[in-house]
């Protein structure tokens, strides 16, 4: 034990490493340390992503499609022969299996697929076992629709359940009687996908197996020609049972050293019974009342704490030394010395239940150790049944392993975190029970759906740049329609402008509304920029987008359904006004033809359709000056637009469109105002905005209508009239984060509110954002108030509290 390993020189530089899958930014060490012996690195992935840095060429396919990738695997290298791979390699438990196929067709060193797919397979690897006479625990596996009970017919409780392509313990349960092995078998059927461990997506299929007693190792072997170069052995702490939930490793480890050469004897028998010769191998096992057991193999180095693991207790590279095994450099064997150069003991960050994490304190550094947490403030967390997910993990070293145990648990203690619950009624974490996992699911989409909301909550503005949003609206690109161009055109721009000042955005088409769900749920969108207008081709169904956004609990701007609602209600909205004596112009309203209204109405006065935006059914006729006109405008409005009529009296004079920002709780900002002077129009046509004016480019109305940003000429005590109307409307109607009020002005200096829109249009040359940038906001900094608006009033709220504001 004492003799001195031969060293293993640095032969990779210049070595062309095909790596399969870049995993997520906790693999980015793997890739460091390759490219900094001197690899160059062609990756095998899905996309272009954080890994850029170290890839000298990228093959970019969908993993998953094992066929696909194989074709473009060898498209790539038939196109660029002179970059022929030296090796092929993945640390990634999810691509093993591919990785083989391409060691196949490439003819590198490495694992053949037939003896990966036997190890790859729990279930196989099992009846392997069995078939060799090496030791094994009973075992069954329990295909759909097949009773679980009477599938482990002759096998003895407690058993584990478990997915047969599954990794890192994602639902692992121990089960002690017939009820809950039917109960967590439809829990795991309800709840297994690659979306919670993304290993799955090679099957889903789950077996049972007797429970195995004793201590948990892992070896981590490195393995050349069938020759065992290298090994390290590590003690498991006790997992949190019926989860098996890792909580922490310690190495060297502290079995006898008989048991030790036992279980290091059974691993290297079974990988030369597989036929398995190469590789870096990540070997579980169990020394109990049966002795030595295996539990799995994984044919990859272990988690990323194993490296540092043995890095640091043995002095040994497993990264550099698993290329160079599948580049064909030769490993001279590695003889550990009795004692290690450290003792190591490491931990997991572990959460007691799921939620969100709504604080976290950390060290600055840790001595003789590493710390690495991977959530951040705001982050969803899943812990059993819901997830199985761990924080992040720490580690000590020492001289001793008493004096490393007690450095580790002064590092852990040193970072303080907690996990919230979505609302004060809420009992999740409370309630889950061990034998209840029914309602797992549904919680679970609880948690991730309410993780948007706090995750908002909890963000800092000077992070606001790192969100995903979504901009809401609809596609019309080529609509013959006017108003729904308008809306394709606004969002498209909406996206660009924040893409351009670093936001992540994406599209929500409303024209899809079940797809724009699914996007939602799919794409990790923190925010939401609602401009839907339509849903179904409806304005009336423009209420129901935000609606959709509150159920799904996704933050978004602008005002709340119920306010949306209302405003596309004129009827309900100058009842309002009126109750709250805001000056409107004198109105009334008929439903059906045969209601009475008064005779005596004054004239002339404008008949709109009570429930319509955007100045639809408003033309030049709308206006009337006659009991007859009156008459036959509120048919038509009654029958032919089949809308409620609005009978407003009719105010000559200028048109003030007034731009507020803010919430009635927080600060409200009014910008400069617009105005509309309706100069000489020609005999017979109307001062005001018809809907031609607006949408069809009217030369009449463009000619003889002066738009003044800001009003020239006007008192200063009249324009805080008007603000000060437009900003009790505003709130009276409980619009949010921004909005439009239209007023008129009589000849005697009187201000009548007509309108106010919660949703105006927001596109570069728009009213709003016209009057922002007299205010000196450009475009792009107008929408990041709206964004910073709307941030701030999910912060420090109870749940949808902006849905009771307005019914207060």
């Amino acid at each position: 034990m004492n003799s001195v390993s031969k060293p293993n020189k640095n032969d990779l530089h210049g070595k062309n490493l095909l790596v399969v899958n870049t995993g997520n930014r906790k693999k980015r060490f793997t890739l460091k340390r390759l490219r900094d012996a001197g690899c160059h690195l062609i990756i095998v992935n899905a996309t272009v992503n954080w890994a850029r840095s170290y890839a000298s060429h990228w093959i970019l396919t969908d993993t998953n499609d094992q066929t696909a990738a194989l074709r473009a695997v060898h498209d790539f290298f038939a196109e660029n022969p002179d970059l022929g791979p030296d090796g092929v390699i993945t640390f990634w438990e999810d691509d093993v299996l591919l990785t083989s196929r391409i060691r196949d067709r490439l003819g590198l060193i490495g694992i053949p697929y037939e003896k990966a797919r036997i190890a790859r397979d729990k279930h196989l690897f099992r009846a392997f076992c069995a078939e060799n006479g090496l030791p094994t625990p009973g075992h069954a596996l329990i295909e759909h629709g097949q009773d679980p009970v009477a599938c482990v017919a002759g096998l003895t409780y407690p058993m584990v359940v478990k997915p047969v392509y599954g990794t890192s313990s994602a639902f692992v349960v121990r089960v002690d009687n017939d009820s809950e092995l039917s109960e967590t078998i439809t829990y795991i059927r309800n709840n297994i996908s690659a979306e919670v461990e993304s290993a799955l997506a090679a099957g889903t299929s789950i077996m049972a197996e007797e429970y195995i007693d004793g201590n948990e190792v892992d070896i981590d072997i490195l393995l050349q020609n069938g020759k065992l170069k290298f090994w390290s052995m590590s003690d498991n702490d006790a997992t949190r049972e019926p989860f098996f939930v890792e909580t922490g490793q310690c190495i060297p480890s502290r079995l006898a050293p008989s048991q030790q050469a036992e279980l290091v004897d059974l691993a290297e028998e079974i990988l030369e019974r597989l036929g398995i010769e190469n590789g870096c191998i990540h070997f579980e096992a169990k020394y109990g009342s049966r002795g030595a057991m295996p539990i799995e193999i994984n044919l990859r180095m272990g988690g990323d704490e194993v490296y540092y693991f043995v890095k640091n207790a043995w002095g040994v590279d497993l990264i550099e030394n698993a290329a160079r095994i599948m580049t064909g450099q030769y490993i001279h064997p590695i003889k550990k010395p009795e004692r290690p150069k450290k003792f190591v003991s490491g931990k997991y960050f572990l959460p007691a239940y799921s939620g969100v994490l709504a604080s976290l304190a950390m060290p600055k550094s840790v001595a003789s150790g590493e710390l690495q947490f991977f959530k951040k403030v705001g982050d969803a967390i899943l812990a059993p049944p819901h997830g199985f997910e761990y924080l992040g993990w720490a580690y000590a070293e020492a001289d001793t392993m008493g004096e490393a145990d007690e450095r580790v648990d002064r590092i852990m203690a040193s970072v303080q975190f907690e996990i919230a619950k979505f609302s004060r009624g809420s009992s999740l974490g409370k309630t889950i029970r061990r034998n209840t996992l029914s309602s797992a699911r549904m919680a679970k989409d609880a948690v991730l759906s309410a993780a948007r909301i706090e995750h908002i909550r909890a963000l800092p503005m000077e992070e606001q740049r790192s969100l995903h949003v979504a901009v809401a609206s609809n596609g019309f690109a080529d609509s013959p329609d006017p108003i729904e161009a308008e809306l394709t055109s606004d969002a498209k721009k909406i996206a660009e402008t924040l893409a351009e000042r670093g936001y992540k955005t994406s599209f929500l088409d409303f024209n899809f509304p079940f797809e724009a769900v699914q996007q939602i749920q799919d794409s990790k969108v923190d925010i939401v920029f609602n401009l839907c207008e339509r849903i179904n081709h409806s304005s009336l169904l423009e209420p129901h987008a935000a609606s959709l956004f509150d159920i799904l609990r996704i933050p978004y701007t602008g005002s709340n359904p119920f306010t949306l609602g209302l405003c596309l209600d004129k009827i309900r909205v100058k009842k309002l006004l009126s109750f709250h004596s805001i000056p409107t112009p004198r109105w009334d309203y008929l439903y059906e033809v045969e209601e009475s209204f008064n005779e005596d109405f004054p004239l002339p006065a404008i008949v709109k359709p009570a429930n319509s935006d955007s100045s639809l059914g408003i033309t030049n006729d709308s206006v009337v000056a006659t009991r007859a006109a009156l008459l036959e405008r509120i048919d038509y409005v009654l029958g032919e637009l089949k809308r409620p009529a609005l009978i407003e009296e009719f105010i000559d004079g200028d048109e003030y469109d007034i731009s507020i920002l803010g919430n009635w709780d927080d600060t409200q900002r009014i910008l400069p105002l617009s105005r509309s002077v309706f100069k000489t129009l020609p005999e017979g046509v109307w001062p005001m905005y018809p809907y031609e004016a607006k949408f069809l480019g009217s030369e009449i109305h463009k000619k003889n209508i002066e738009v003044q940003r800001p009003p020239k000429g006007v008192p200063g005590k009249l324009t805080s009239l008007i603000s000060e109307i437009a900003l009790d409307a505003f709130n009276v109607v409980g619009c949010s984060d921004y909005g439009r009020a239209e007023m008129r002005v009589d000849s005697r200096g009187n201000p009548f509110i007509l309108e106010v829109n919660p949703n105006p249009s927001i596109g570069p040359t728009d009213c709003v954002p016209s009057v922002a940038a007299l205010a000196g906001m450009d475009y792009g900094d107008f929408l990041e108030e709206v964004l910073r608006l709307a941030i701030r009033r999910y912060k420090d709220r109870p749940p949808y509290y902006h849905l009771q504001m307005s019914t207060l």
